[in-house]
């Protein structure tokens, strides 16, 4: 991976969000193998010292814990006046035509620009939910891993750290009902994913990770489940299991009339669901349910853009904070690439479903964002299986710096700083991202942005004409 060069591996914070809290005036040692070294206090470090470089204000780096890359070229296309009843089947059918035409290249192109994006947007690392795998015959590739090791070139190319999914989507819903046409490029035997995700493995670049994603209960057979995740721990004990679940009404009716239990029940019921887990959205899960979840261990996946472009309806963030449950933030479809966006859509739909300001901070006096950011970091890191989320020794020395001299963040510090850059008018607050120890955005622009959005142009171009 290319980089912006630095000399530089000590870096003196004016304001760090560290595990404890906001602290004034910290020393930041980046190790040469990426990792954080000692990540101190320090009043005895001089702003004009020759061997520091001062940054500001810094935050952990953030995960974004779901993505389907190749959605990106597609986002905004969705958006004219449909049928009475437009919702996300709607938009699907959309989404299917639109692949249909996308081949390697397209992807791996589409891929590298997203990712841009998304470390513009104050995300360090991604979980791609990859479930894009046959070409638009239906056709396995001669490589059966193909369009997986497109994404990983991407997240190379932009420099972003990666955890791919390895999907497995073998029926059209509930009850064995067959695939649609449209459907093809999804499908792989078990014979197929045991092959794909093999090779994943084998061929996964150094600090990269691969892992699987049942697609969704209607997608896979309960055996076909068992089957993958048991493979799954054969080659990787602790690599994350996600799947879709509870994201739209009719799934829920769906799952209720094959198995007379909802998702989410079912699927705590079913499997034995832990730390490994990430349930993509769970936007209809019922207290009890949620309760169960936050006990389990596992995250919930939230993407409040995607679910608001969707109409997917509002998850029950509080019902979900009360019992301790772990959470991330992810762009879904791509309709948003801010970490910040998404941090305060989530706030803001809580406002608007309990009719009242600041839902989600933790107490009377505390920093709504703060507490958005530290525990949407933690819960990426966890859903990624990657050793980020943190300011601290030993940790991937990702971290993001905000733009102390924007307008709508000047005069603040530290988590005052913070709500104004999730909360306030500013739209580009962020001003540096480092990525395993190497600057991949610095003065807002990432360092390989003209080569891969030129790449990103043509495919474009071809694809809307």
């Amino acid at each position: 991976m290319e980089s912006f060069p630095s000399s530089f591996r000590t870096y003196f914070a004016r304001w760090a969000l560290l595990p404890t809290g906001w602290q004034r005036d910290v020393r930041i040692e980046v190790r040469t193998d990426g990792t954080f070294g000692s990540i101190l206090p320090s009043h005895s470090v001089e702003p004009t010292d020759a061997v520091v470089e001062r940054i500001g204000t810094v935050l952990p780096g953030m995960v974004n814990l779901h993505s389907h890359a190749f959605q990106r070229a597609m986002a905004g296309l969705t958006e004219q006046g449909g049928p009475s009843s437009d919702s996300f089947w709607t938009w699907r059918e959309v989404m299917y035509r639109f692949l249909a035409e996308l081949t390697p290249d397209d992807i791996e192109a589409i891929a590298a620009q997203l990712y841009v994006e998304l470390l513009k947007g104050g995300f360090t690392g991604v979980v791609e939910f990859h479930y894009l795998h046959r070409d638009p015959s239906g056709a396995l590739y001669r490589n059966p891993a193909e369009l997986g090791q497109c994404i990983m070139a991407a997240a190379e190319q932009s420099g972003i750290g990666l955890t791919l999914l390895a999907s497995l989507y073998q029926q059209g819903g509930f009850a064995a009902t067959p695939l649609q046409p449209r459907q093809q490029r999804f499908y792989l035997s078990d014979d197929e994913f045991a092959r794909v995700l093999t090779k994943l493995h084998h061929r996964c670049p150094p600090g990269m990770k691969v892992g699987i994603a049942p697609h969704s209960l209607r997608a896979v057979t309960p055996d076909a489940l068992r089957r993958a995740i048991e493979l799954q721990t054969q080659l990787a004990p602790r690599a994350p299991i996600h799947l879709h679940i509870a994201e739209q009404p009719a799934e829920v009716s769906d799952c209720l009339s094959w198995s007379q239990r909802r998702p989410i029940a079912w699927l705590l019921d079913e499997c034995s669901v832990d730390e490994r887990f990430c349930l993509i959205h769970a936007t209809h899960g019922q207290p009890d349910e949620l309760v169960r979840v936050a006990h389990s261990g596992a995250t919930i996946g939230l993407c409040p853009s995607t679910e608001a472009n969707l109409g997917d309806g509002i998850f029950a963030a509080t019902d979900y904070q009360a019992a301790g449950g772990r959470f991330g933030i992810g762009t879904d479809s791509h309709v948003g690439t801010s970490a910040l966006d998404e941090l305060r859509l989530l706030e803001y739909s809580q406002r608007l479903r309990h009719g009242r300001r600041n839902v989600l901070a933790p107490g009377q006096g505390a920093s709504t964002a703060t507490a958005l950011w530290q525990q949407a970091a933690q819960g990426g890191a966890q859903a990624s299986a990657q050793p980020t989320g943190v300011l601290a020794e030993g940790a991937r020395a990702d971290l993001v710096v905000l733009d102390e001299g924007c307008p709508s963040l000047y005069g603040r510090s530290g988590a005052t700083l913070l709500d104004s850059a999730v909360f306030g008018p500013g739209s580009q607050v962020i001003s540096d991202v480092m990525r395993e120890g190497r600057w991949v955005v610095r003065d807002r622009r990432h360092f390989a942005e003209a080569d891969i959005f030129a790449r990103f142009a043509r495919v474009i171009s071809r694809l809307t004409h």
